[in-house]
């Protein structure tokens, strides 16, 4: 199948390029550790110039032998290279954001080899205390576009990671999302503070420290809050009752514990029901395994797990623009 578009998920950490044709079909993806915050830094030269910029020297790492194939490739990305401190900044789209007219609002640099590449623009929420997303309103769009009828026109998107978001959709509309640095503050903890310095790494996943993680969260002593609970980490171990290959796994129960604890607050809150809603979870698929576990747990009905959710959402957007003939869906 011949290629016809070149898809970017840019983050902050990493940088994911897909090959599409057809129908959003992949043909070949890489992974690369190029973000925009660890981006090359050795010149070379690219289109018969030397070259020293970090995005473009990514940007040719990625997909440079796929654009000398197929020069005439359209090439579109999402994530924070479209932020201040991305290739070119892509303003926000304010809520409630119809996440599929964000192809209409693209933001354009052109490379040194002349090719044109589409930045998605990240959706912002203004209120007392501001939200701000980047990446994560296309993949919300590559869920809307595989989501069964019977789900109904609301639906809960969760998207587990280094700062979790949790994203109302009404509609085809983004109408409200939270986010949590769950996944940042405890790389922080575990690799930073005293908590870690107990820590050993287990050869595999310890359920039962999580799930005690999760009910010290769910508890009378979760009421606290986590910087109170936070400390039996250490306490637990010190008394033998956690090894220290379980302590990992318990503070990252707890952790994720006290996020769905708060979310069921708020979502309780937010629907003046005592029912909690179905959840579509996107991401990495054992931080999900993690998520599916505690929000068990912590009481919601259905869980359900999409994927390709990027590539999907940015083959839509490609359409949308106009970059894709629409005789290739």
């Amino acid at each position: 199948m011949l290629a016809q578009l070149i898809a970017l998920d840019w983050g902050t950490t990493s940088l994911r390029a897909y090959k599409l044709a057809a129908g959003g079909v992949v043909l070949e993806q890489r992974s690369l550790s190029s973000g925009i915050m660890q981006l090359p830094k050795t010149p070379r030269v690219i289109n018969g110039r030397e070259c020293a910029d970090g995005f473009e020297l990514a940007f040719d790492e990625a997909c440079g032998d796929w654009l000398n194939a197929q020069p005439d490739l359209p090439v579109i990305a999402c994530g924070m290279v479209g932020s201040a401190q991305g290739w070119r900044e892509a303003a926000y789209c304010e809520t409630p954001a119809n996440v599929a007219n964000l192809g209409n609002s693209l933001q354009t640099v052109v490379s040194l080899r002349g090719t044109r590449v589409y930045i998605v623009p990240g959706v912002i929420q203004r209120s007392r205390l501001p939200n701000v997303m980047r990446g994560e309103e296309t993949q919300v769009l590559g869920v809307l576009q595989n989501l069964p009828v019977e789900a109904g026109n609301e639906v809960l998107i969760g998207l587990p990671g280094s700062h979790s978001k949790w994203v109302e959709v009404v509609d085809g509309r983004i109408t409200h999302f939270d986010t949590f640095m769950t996944g940042e503050v405890f790389a922080v903890l575990s690799d930073h503070s005293i908590l870690g310095r107990t820590q050993q790494q287990g050869a595999t996943f310890d359920g039962q420290a999580f799930d005690r993680g999760v009910q010290v969260a769910l508890s009378a002593d979760g009421e606290l809050g986590v910087l109170s609970t936070l400390f039996s980490a250490r306490t637990l171990g010190l008394t033998g009752e956690l090894s220290p290959t379980a302590q990992a796994d318990y503070l990252s129960g707890l952790m994720i514990g006290h996020e769905l604890a708060a979310l069921a607050t708020v979502q309780r809150h937010r629907r003046n029901s005592v029912h909690l809603p179905s959840i579509v979870l996107i991401g990495n698929a054992q931080l999900c395994a993690r998520y599916s576990r505690a929000l068990d747990a912590c009481g919601f009905a259905k869980v359900t797990l999409a994927e390709q959710a990027t590539e999907r959402g940015l083959w839509q957007l490609a359409l949308a623009a106009g970059l894709i003939d629409s005789s290739s869906r």
